[in-house]
């Protein structure tokens, strides 16, 4: 059971950090650079991300990733163990929570809404600059959730 235990959290680690780079890379430069070209192209280039992500081995992590997380936290509740378990525990509902959940309800939703949209008519501009700002700004709370459940699990590796 410990040897099962160490191998989802190292999982867990690895994959919520690989997202939260994925995420991170987005939130640093990949949204500026799309503000920066004219809304039509932005809105292709992020429709056909949008288009593309979801084929990709992107989601050979990002969703297993949130099944490991609900593993570790019956594994925690099941064998207590104090200060790993509620690390345990954080890190799971860390990245279930922020990473996972919204990305289902915030910028999924957002995502479809691009996509019935394209060319420079100011209603396709308009939607655009609100998309811009506020899946960034989503896409800012799952890259610092995926990041601080990564650091919950190395944690509590470091003491289980």
């Amino acid at each position: 059971m410990q040897i099962a235990l160490v191998l989802c959290l190292v999982a867990a680690a690895i994959g919520s950090g690989l997202v939260a780079g994925i995420f991170f890379a987005f939130s640093t430069f990949i949204m500026t650079a799309f503000s920066r070209i004219p809304a039509e192209q932005g809105i292709a280039a992020m429709n056909s991300i949008n288009v593309t992500i979801v084929r990709s081995p992107f989601m050979l992590l990002f969703v297993p990733t949130a099944i490991l997380c609900i593993v570790i936290a019956v594994l925690a509740v099941l064998n207590w163990r104090g200060g790993a378990s509620s690390l345990m525990l954080s890190g799971a509902a860390l990245y279930i929570v922020a990473p996972f959940l919204s990305t289902i309800i915030f910028n999924v939703p957002m995502n479809d809404a691009l996509e019935k949209v394209s060319g420079s008519e100011p209603e396709a501009v308009a939607l655009w600059t609100t998309y811009l700002r506020d899946w960034t700004w989503w896409n800012h709370v799952r890259t610092i959730a995926s990041l601080f459940a990564s650091v919950a699990f190395v944690r509590a590796l470091m003491i289980v």
